[in-house]
């Protein structure tokens, strides 16, 4: 449970471009461009016609040119294909998976569990991963897309059966999902096999007769194995020149001077917080020597360098600027891609996205506009994508809350003022400091009753979604103990009642 994919693939590209590779993000291919062989008279494949994302519009276009051409996209294996031959027949059967993230609470520290067969015959696993829990896992057929979109059928289908594995005296709770989001698997059929109704999770090479090299399928446990066979047909294809293998026993960006301890060296060195330098550690390999160097000083007595983003992860400001340097460049890049913000708690990921935009706009030279487009792009990323949709959905449903987006935002500041620790959630003391503090009177009794049918795991903790729904009821217990407290004694100055 602690792959970080994100970061695998970005160290796989930074170790080709460290041998030599030229690497390009954001470069969408147009089509393909062919060629004339002089011998046998037919069209091969010669390069790309590809187009810059980043410069708005339609882009520039330009021509990359290659002996040859491997089409590896994952679910969008057929249309690159169809860019070669529109009649050839699709063999990605594409799959919908959706995983949600949990409190760590969920799982022990270095155990997980696995069951490949559940009440209705799909696997479901929840694993510790980056000191949360993650669960999934659902398969279901669907459309390729970009943004894929977890729907709130997936989740709860996670949550049925997670409860099933733990005790009665846990209430697993809905709104202890953080983050959720859809995956799309590029499963696929092996189009020189007889049996064509047959799908695999392993992995298939196939050349066309244009001699466009496509691979397809396959997972990360086998990604070595995927890329020695696609070089190998590529060779055999275009008959190009043989080296010796390289990558048998390569060591990745980050893993020379790697080793268990090296963090403490970070703490000792560099004077970070013993969990952000575990962080850098896990993530950066031997480069964490390279975000801590540009770490800002804090003005603290401890740590004396590495300001957090946001105060529960141990993601530092450095790192945006590093992230940059590693080919970052927009503020979903940064949030999903370089860090894992997103995936481990929307709310807290949309917290840290005006500082996250800020230190981007400062490296890239991002005017005030871009820096405004940046922070939308980045919020409806995690509302449609990272579930934030799927929960305020659910909370709009299940409590009769009827607030507009702007009431919402409103109502997250006077939680952030009860709030004053930042722990994330508010207790009962919390609420009577801040009510005693603008003189309001509430009876015990009757705030306690509030709060309890909130407080839905009963632990004494109100989390924001379960303030948003004392603020947005309007027909439960809660709505009407704060309608007659509010008739005794005129509105709250805080808003805290109807």
């Amino acid at each position: 449970g602690q792959h970080n994919d994100a970061r695998m693939n970005l160290a796989i590209a930074l170790t080709a471009a460290r041998y030599g590779a030229a690497t390009a993000n954001y470069a969408e291919v147009r089509h393909l461009l062919k060629t004339t062989d002089t011998g046998s008279g037919r069209q091969r494949v010669c390069g790309v016609r590809c187009r810059d994302v980043l410069t708005g519009g339609w882009g520039k276009e330009f021509d990359v040119r290659a002996k040859c051409v491997i089409n590896a996209t994952g679910p969008f294996t057929d249309s690159v294909r169809k860019m070669d031959d529109q009649e050839v027949p699709n063999i990605c059967q594409p799959s919908a998976g959706v995983h949600i993230v949990m409190p760590g609470y969920y799982s022990p520290d270095n155990m997980g569990l696995l069951d490949p067969a559940t009440s209705d015959g799909r696997v479901i696993f929840f694993l510790p991963w980056e000191k949360m829990t993650i669960a999934g896992t659902t398969d279901s057929p669907t459309d390729v897309t970009s943004h894929p979109i977890p729907t709130e059928e997936d989740i709860n289908f996670i949550l049925s059966e997670v409860r099933n594995y733990l005790g009665a005296d846990v209430e697993v709770r809905r709104g202890d999902v953080l983050a959720a989001w859809s995956g799309i698997r590029p499963l696929v059929t092996n189009p020189d096999s007889k049996d064509t109704q047959s799908i695999s999770r392993n992995h298939v090479v196939t050349v066309s007769d244009s001699g466009l090299i496509t691979i397809a399928g396959g997972k990360w446990t086998t990604y070595r194995a995927m890329a020695r066979d696609t070089i190998d047909a590529a060779i055999q294809e275009h008959s190009l020149k043989a080296g010796s293998c390289k990558t048998m026993g390569l060591q990745l960006e980050g893993a020379e001077d790697w080793s268990p301890t090296l963090y403490i060296r970070l703490v000792q060195d560099y004077g970070l917080e013993s969990e952000v330098a575990q962080h850098l550690a896990s993530t950066y390999g031997d480069k964490a020597f390279e975000v801590a160097k540009i770490a800002q000083v804090t003005g603290k007595r401890w740590p004396i360098v590495g300001k957090r983003l946001v105060s529960e992860f141990p993601y530092i400001e450095a790192e945006v600027v590093y992230g940059v340097k590693e080919y970052a460049r927009t503020a979903v890049d940064m949030i999903s891609r370089r860090t894992r913000l997103a995936f481990l708690n929307v709310q807290a990921a949309e917290e840290a996205l005006p500082r996250i935009v800020d230190i981007m706009g400062k490296e890239l030279n991002w005017c005030e506009q871009k820096k405004k487009e940046e922070l939308e792009t980045a919020k409806t990323f995690l509302y449609y994508e990272m579930g934030y949709k799927v929960k305020t959905d659910q909370l709009t449903d299940r409590s009769e809350i009827s607030l507009v987006p702007s009431d919402i935002e409103r109502y997250k500041k006077r939680f952030r003022m009860f709030d004053k620790d930042k722990k994330g959630f508010i207790t009962i003391l919390d609420v009577q400091r801040v009510l005693q503090s603008i003189s309001v009177q509430m009876d015990e009794n009757t705030l306690h009753e509030i709060l309890n049918e909130v407080d839905l795991n009963k632990n004494g903790q109100v989390e924001l979604n379960e303030f948003l729904q004392v603020r947005g009821s309007s027909g439960s217990t809660k709505g009407c103990l704060l309608k007659q407290q509010r008739h005794r004694q005129g509105n709250f100055p805080l808003g805290f009642g109807l």
